[in-house]
């Protein structure tokens, strides 16, 4: 059991879901870890963009110190975000990875922002999220 309570609370110390990085206090950094063409197409209203090769080099300047990040990218089967996560935690920042990335907030019908400025959403998808794209309370 200890070993269950260990990797259990481990995962929701380094890992987030979309409702609650819609619900994140607003000091939290979210960061878009894709390409710019990912970002263009749409992007979490407010999110940075910091490609997960480019944080190396530019999270100091970008992303001040002791901020609580988030890092996402493209969906579940993409580990970009892994490794962007990978990298700022080895630059010290306390950084979790939102499950899901981009594809499951725009499938739980959140708004989003695209290159151009311009903001979008899509109907909520009824097997990500009840109708209504009220959380599912768990």
């Amino acid at each position: 059991m200890n070993d269950a309570v260990r990797y259990f609370s481990a995962r929701l110390a380094f890992e987030t879901d979309v409702a609650d990085v819609a619900a994140a206090p607003s000091g939290t950094v979210i960061i878009d870890t894709r390409s710019r063409a990912a970002w263009d197409e749409g992007h979490l209203p407010g999110a940075l963009h910091l490609p997960t090769a480019q944080i190396p080099d530019r999270a100091a300047a970008l992303v001040p110190a002791g901020t609580d990040v988030v890092v996402y990218c493209w969906g579940p089967a993409c580990n970009g975000a892994t490794k962007a996560a990978l990298a700022l935690a080895r630059l010290g920042y306390a950084v979790r990875e939102m499950l899901g990335g981009f594809e499951y907030w725009a499938r739980e019908g959140l708004p989003y922002e695209r290159g151009d400025g311009t903001t979008a959403r899509r109907p909520v998808d009824p097997l990500t999220a009840p109708k209504g794209g009220v959380g599912c309370a768990c």
